[in-house]
């Protein structure tokens, strides 16, 4: 949900600016405008119109979501719908997105929305949640959640501490990214669970992986499997929900990985 701000518009704009690192002169070389115009709007001597403040958001990459904040304070009503995933217009999207995760089948693969609330899975994603505890499985899941809690994934993760560090570096990133105080919640709340004794304190670097991207290796059946995660968002969305829909991928980062799982296939 979009809500309004007592922010003006230009304030708003000058915020994305310096979180983007761009001067003013930058800004409007991209824009194809001046610098003394994007000085005025940002001190509000001149209001920019629709064309213009949707614009300068592309240019500073500003999430859909906020889009709409700026079009708000700026005194026009909000281009880009939001819609739930289970929304009947949502029924392509629901349709393709399902399509893909089974066709990922046996490796896991999962949707998330903006504060990693599973949205779909696939049939490996479910292999990998046994043992976690019946309360961190009950809807709305939360991937993360259920990755770092000590109930959940963690106890499991061999090399943990590395790939806790991983994760809470990615919110933070995404954070610096957007403003969002519900993905903060997020953060902070797994950010604060306690290392369970268990946790690995295993290298990925001591097993002799390929040093090109972090695993995550974890417990399954008496077995280690290693996966590299790969994470598509969708392109241009005119959706804020769907602007927010990330699909999380995971990639056999060995062969015995692999192997085990074409054996769980076809069982």
């Amino acid at each position: 949900m979009t809500t309004a701000t007592s922010a003006g518009v230009g304030e708003l704009l000058r915020g994305w600016r310096n979180r983007r690192r761009i001067s003013q002169l930058e800004l409007a070389l991209r824009a194809d405008s001046s610098s003394r115009h994007i000085s005025f709007i940002e001190t509000g001597r001149s209001r920019p119109s629709q064309e213009m403040v949707l614009r300068l958001a592309d240019h500073l990459e500003v999430p859909v979501r906020e889009r709409n904040a700026l079009l708000l304070a700026a005194g026009y009503a909000p281009q880009f719908p939001e819609r739930a995933v289970d929304d009947p217009s949502m029924e392509t999207l629901r349709e393709g997105m399902k399509r893909l995760l089974t066709g990922y089948e046996p490796y896991p693969a999962l949707v998330v929305n903006g504060v990693y609330e599973v949205q779909a899975a696939n049939r490996g994603i479910a292999m990998l949640l046994d043992g976690v505890a019946e309360h961190l499985l009950t809807p709305p899941l939360n991937a993360m959640r259920i990755t770092l809690h000590p109930e959940g994934l963690a106890p499991r993760i061999r090399n943990f501490r590395e790939w806790r560090g991983h994760l809470l570096d990615q919110m933070d990133r995404q954070l610096w990214m957007v403003h969002s105080p519900a993905l903060r919640a997020v953060y902070e709340e797994v950010a604060a669970y306690p290392v369970p004794e268990s946790g690995g304190r295993e290298s990925a670097a001591a097993r002799g992986h390929a040093p090109f991207a972090l695993p995550m290796m974890i417990e399954h059946g008496g077995r280690v499997l290693s996966f590299i995660s790969t994470i598509a968002t969708f392109n241009t969305p005119m959706d804020v929900t769907v602007s927010e829909l990330a699909i999380e991928t995971f990639l056999p980062a060995d062969r015995e990985t692999a192997a085990a799982l074409g054996e769980l296939v076809t069982r």
